[in-house]
């Protein structure tokens, strides 16, 4: 639909996190914090699972590319939501706007479906402990990463384009700390409604996907956990796969609080929305990418041995 007497928006203004002023360097310190985390902790698992031989097996190879999406997914947001808490101007170029809003559900939906695959992985090492290097050998392996890679980046690619085509004459402030597809696509002069059935549909039919599929391969961990009688073997099948039901259950809660459930724009302009939103982003691209290493070697031994090698190798 053409629009008369129409100045493209060329610049967006992000609204940011909503807080009071005084509490600016409360958040700024805080978010740092995180990111340092998240850097350091990530970088340290992917440096360890390279490092290390005994490390050279599916589930620290699926572990190595959820560290390098946390350091990228966590980047996509975090360094622009620092230099904004620190700035008067939170003003960000348009293309810039469509490149983050294509490489948050890029890496985003890529990481979703890496958790599906690694409960797979966790399956195949409790039920077929004989066959579990047959069945996920490198080629799976690697097949199963790449697929995840590409999907991510086609699901993203059908919101950016979209995004990117629709028209903009102002206003122009988009009410989040960064640029998702709701609240641009609420700034839009043109009809966004294929935008929002696109939205629902196909990021929500790929998030319920992946969770039914990782659901699912608890349920037959379930049902093999339920034929191992001793509790120590039962302790020791659990140990494997309860680090990273955690970190699914931190990833999916906040993914389809936020993007599964019904929007509309005058929903979008609500202020309780808009903070149940900036709460779940800050979630998933601020905390959970710090919790997750953390929470996948608190009781990793292999990982804790891995470390005190590379320690002794450089003292």
């Amino acid at each position: 639909m053409k629009i008369d007497n129409c100045t493209p928006v060329t610049d967006f203004v992000l609204a940011g996190l909503g807080i009071q002023d005084n509490l600016q360097v409360i958040f700024f310190l805080s978010i740092l914090l995180f990111y340092i985390v998240t850097l350091i902790a990530n970088l340290s698992i992917m440096i360890i699972t390279i490092s290390d031989r005994a490390l050279y097996t599916p589930m620290y190879f699926f572990l190595y590319n959820l560290a390098f999406l946390d350091i990228c997914y966590s980047s996509v947001v975090v360094p622009k939501m620092l230099t904004d808490l620190m700035s008067q101007k939170k003003m960000i170029p348009f293309y810039a706007c469509i490149m983050q809003v294509h490489f948050f559900h890029f890496l985003g939906s890529t990481e979703i479906i890496l958790f599906s695959v690694m409960s797979y992985d966790r399956y195949v090492a409790i039920a077929h402990p004989l066959r579990y290097s047959t069945i996920m050998s490198y080629n799976v392996c690697f097949g199963f990463a790449s697929c995840s890679w590409i999907i991510g980046f086609f699901h993203a690619l059908v919101h950016s384009v979209m995004t990117s085509r629709l028209t903009f004459c102002g206003p122009n402030i988009v009410r989040h700390f960064f640029c998702d597809v709701k609240p641009v696509l609420n700034l839009a002069s043109t009809d966004v409604s294929l935008n929002f059935k696109l939205l629902a549909g196909i990021t929500g039919t790929l998030a319920i996907t992946t969770l039914m599929l990782t659901v699912l391969s608890y349920i037959f961990i379930s049902k093999f956990l339920s034929k191992i009688k001793t509790s120590q073997g039962r302790k020791r099948a659990l140990s494997t796969c309860s680090g990273h039901f955690t970190v699914v259950t931190l990833q999916y809660g906040t993914a389809i609080f936020t993007y599964v459930r019904p929007s509309t724009n005058d929903s979008l302009d609500r202020d309780d929305f808009l903070d149940r939103d900036r709460a779940a982003a800050i979630m998933f691209s601020v905390i959970t990418p710090a919790l997750n290493p953390l929470i996948y070697t608190l009781r990793n031994s292999d990982i804790k041995n891995a470390f005190k090698k590379l320690l002794k190798r450089y003292h």
